[in-house]
């Protein structure tokens, strides 16, 4: 069963703000930037197992690339997975639904971050 999961999602933002976003919804979510290339819009990120509180089981590495559709709109192509302690990809025994969860919370922090700016 693979745990990976592919997305991709437009944001009404520009390259830099998105990013800037992206950055704060890490650290909203306790995660840990492993590597930012501004330049190339590609942030790497780790997740801790219990995020806010929240005990999920597995730990979770994000790879995001950014693209500018226009000025004001960017188009990110995301990969999550479940990832072991040191930091290998998770081929078996990983809990369901935690990639997705972190996924769609990571998501959330990042449209309230665009809306209050």
């Amino acid at each position: 069963m693979p745990y990976t999961i592919e997305e991709e999602k437009t944001f009404q933002a520009s390259s830099a703000d998105l990013q800037k976003a992206m950055l704060g919804a890490v650290k909203g979510l306790e995660g840990e930037v492993l590597k930012h290339d501004t330049e190339a819009g590609r942030i790497e990120v780790k997740f801790p197992k219990t995020i806010l509180g929240n005990v999920l089981g597995d730990r979770t590495q994000m790879e995001l690339n950014l693209e500018s559709t226009s000025a004001t709109e960017t188009k990110v192509a995301l990969k999550i997975y479940p990832i072991n302690p040191v930091g290998q990809v998770l081929q078996f025994g990983a809990r369901k639904g935690v990639p997705r969860k972190v996924m769609t919370w990571f998501f959330a922090h990042i449209e309230h971050r665009l809306k209050s700016e």
